[in-house]
């Protein structure tokens, strides 16, 4: 039981322990330093990870957010390594397990000092996977799926183009747009696709050729 919902437990612990961190976040953001409290509209989550807030008080959340990160980045490890299994596809296979395990350690070092690094990495690896799944998807007959893996293609360019251009406004609010779809996201494709769902794309595939 605990292993067919492994990804599921993973993602509700670790929005859990985030939404705790921010819950104890002593106060302070980039436009704000003497701000209380953690503002969803204002702070990212990076804020959560250092030893001290950005008002300079000792970081409560710190631990809480360490912890949460953590679950995070293995249960999304999981989906992809998961996803992996379903594609009838050796290279996509191949792609979607590194990622997988690759994500597991990079996902979570965005919690350390390396953050900006990991950021990019761990983003660029989960757009990969995503985009591959995305191509697969477009072939099944899950309509519903196939729209929601391209909205949260588009959301994930558009947020990666806020980061690069520096606009930390709008981006702080993105930041959470983009964890809620991809969470969504993650999750139906978790419990709403088979390996039958991309069978199928195969036999295609052999027939055409």
């Amino acid at each position: 039981m605990i292993k067919k919902h492994s990804v599921l437990i993973c993602v509700v612990i670790s929005v859990i322990l985030m939404v705790i961190a921010t819950m104890v976040y002593p106060g302070g953001s980039w436009f704000d330093k003497n701000a209380i409290c953690f503002d969803w509209t204002k702070n990212f989550f990076c804020n959560l990870f250092a030893a001290k807030a950005i008002n300079g008080a000792d970081n409560t959340s710190r631990i809480w957010a360490i912890v949460g990160i953590a679950f995070h980045s293995v249960g999304y490890g999981l989906f992809f390594i998961h996803m992996s299994k379903k594609v009838s596809d050796k290279h996509a296979t191949t792609v979607l397990k590194f990622v997988g395990f690759a994500n597991i350690l990079f996902t979570f070092l965005i919690a350390t000092p390396l953050h900006d690094t990991m950021v990019i990495i761990s983003g660029t690896l989960t757009m990969l996977g995503l985009f591959y799944i995305t191509v697969f998807m477009l072939r099944t007959k899950l309509h519903v799926l196939k729209f929601c893996c391209i909205i949260c293609m588009l959301t994930f360019y558009y947020t990666f183009y806020l980061y690069g251009a520096g606009d930390w406004g709008l981006l702080a609010i993105m930041q959470k747009v983009t964890l809620l779809m991809s969470m969504l996201l993650v999750l139906g494709l978790e419990y709403f696709t088979r390996q039958g769902d991309f069978k199928q794309i195969k036999a295609d595939s052999s027939a055409d050729s």
